[in-house]
């Protein structure tokens, strides 16, 4: 999933700024100067939607900690079931910001921080016992993170009650001191993202509003694209089902052990991808400009149909289709999980709307290329 710049011009890239007008592509108004006010939508997604999503993560994982520290001060099964339904809560929003891999984000390698599943369990296992590991080490993001947190709170043992009773036991301590290690590095990373963005990004990132290949806006696409396609398309279905392996990896879904919360971790995301398409702003935060408005402005049609109403029409019939599959586990084992197939089918269509047909529309470059033959 490793992102590679191409260095070709792949479609006219337009220097202009924010309310420069933009020629729309589509066969029926070419000529057609549109006037699109993109420092707006910028501060929009940055006021509305980025900002206000870190601080409620952060807020999310402070309250994380808090419960974490109860547990592990005196361990009891409903202290165990407190702490794990917060870290659903955390990691339920989690999926609403892990897209915004941008900026202070992408300096920290946030997403590969916090949520790289599946957990190497052994790596977990043995820096508890050795009592020594440095967690900003590349090495150990396959033990630390959400993943990490769901082996310790759901993997350890059959039931809560032998959980609490790792927790207490002769190596109590260490398990207590991993799991209150592995909260405190999720909560700096995301001190330190969310202080880039009160500290100067916000408005670097709503200043640098030109067409361009840097410029904030065909980067934030990129990376916008680059989520949808790699991380909930691919990493949350696609490898699971064998897509591109030819083999069902049920051991590659998110929160394995869980359970029964990788298909509500998939909707959250792929609810929030269509909630910044459309410029819902996050919790109360009031809705602005989008990249549906963005394209309308173009005029951008695909076989006489407005094109944001297509992308939209699609993203609904991908959430249809997923909200109705029992969990990813169980039709994973089907054989083949067809129901799950088709699914992820519906999910696949929205990727060449988004990859060819809006950035075609934007006059953007895709600045990435993958080795999954889609």
């Amino acid at each position: 999933m490793k992102r590679i710049v191409l260095l070709f011009l792949g479609g006219l890239l337009i220097a202009c700024s924010s309310e420069d007008d933009v020629t729309s592509p589509d066969d029926s108004s070419i000529g057609t100067a549109v006037n699109f006010d993109r420092a707006t939508m910028l501060a929009h997604w940055a006021d509305a939607i980025i900002q206000p999503g870190y601080a409620d993560f952060l807020s999310q994982l402070q309250s994380l900690e808090t419960r974490a520290a109860q547990f592990t001060e005196t361990p009891s099964e409903d202290k165990l079931v407190s702490l794990q339904s917060q870290w659903e809560e955390a990691y339920t929003v989690w999926q609403k910001i892990s897209m915004f891999e941008i900026g202070p984000a992408e300096a920290v390698n946030y997403r590969l921080n916090i949520n790289i599943y599946p957990s190497n369990t052994d790596l977990i296992l043995r820096n508890i016992q050795e009592g020594s590991y440095n967690l900003n080490l590349s090495s150990n993001r396959v033990a630390k993170g959400f993943p990490a947190l769901d082996y310790l709170l759901f993997g350890l043992a059959e039931t809560n009650k032998e959980t609490v009773a790792v927790f207490s036991g002769d190596q109590g301590s260490a398990y207590s001191v991993y799991l209150m290690a592995l909260i405190a590095d999720m909560k700096a990373l995301t001190e330190t993202v969310k202080r880039g963005w009160e500290s100067g990004y916000r408005d670097t990132f709503v200043a640098n509003d030109g067409s361009s290949a840097t410029a904030s806006v065909d980067r934030f696409v990129n990376d916008f694209i680059f989520y949808y396609e790699k991380y909930l398309r691919a990493g949350k279905m696609g490898i699971p089902a064998g897509v591109f392996s030819g083999a069902v990896m049920t051991q590659n879904v998110e929160a394995l052990y869980h359970g029964n919360y990788s298909k509500h971790l998939f909707l959250t995301g792929l609810i929030a991808v269509q909630d910044l398409f459309n410029g819902k702003g996050y919790g109360d935060a009031p809705d602005g400009e989008s990249l549906a408005a963005y394209i309308t402005a173009l005029n951008a049609v695909k076989d006489g149909a407005d094109l944001s109403l297509l992308i939209n029409s699609q993203f609904d019939e991908a959430k249809s289709m997923v909200a109705i599959l029992a969990s990813f586990k169980e039709e994973l084992l089907q054989q083949p999980p067809l129901e799950f197939l088709k699914a992820y089918d519906a999910v696949q269509r929205s990727v060449p709307l988004l990859k060819v047909d809006m950035v075609s529309a934007m006059s953007i470059t895709i600045d990435f290329v993958d080795a999954d033959g889609d």
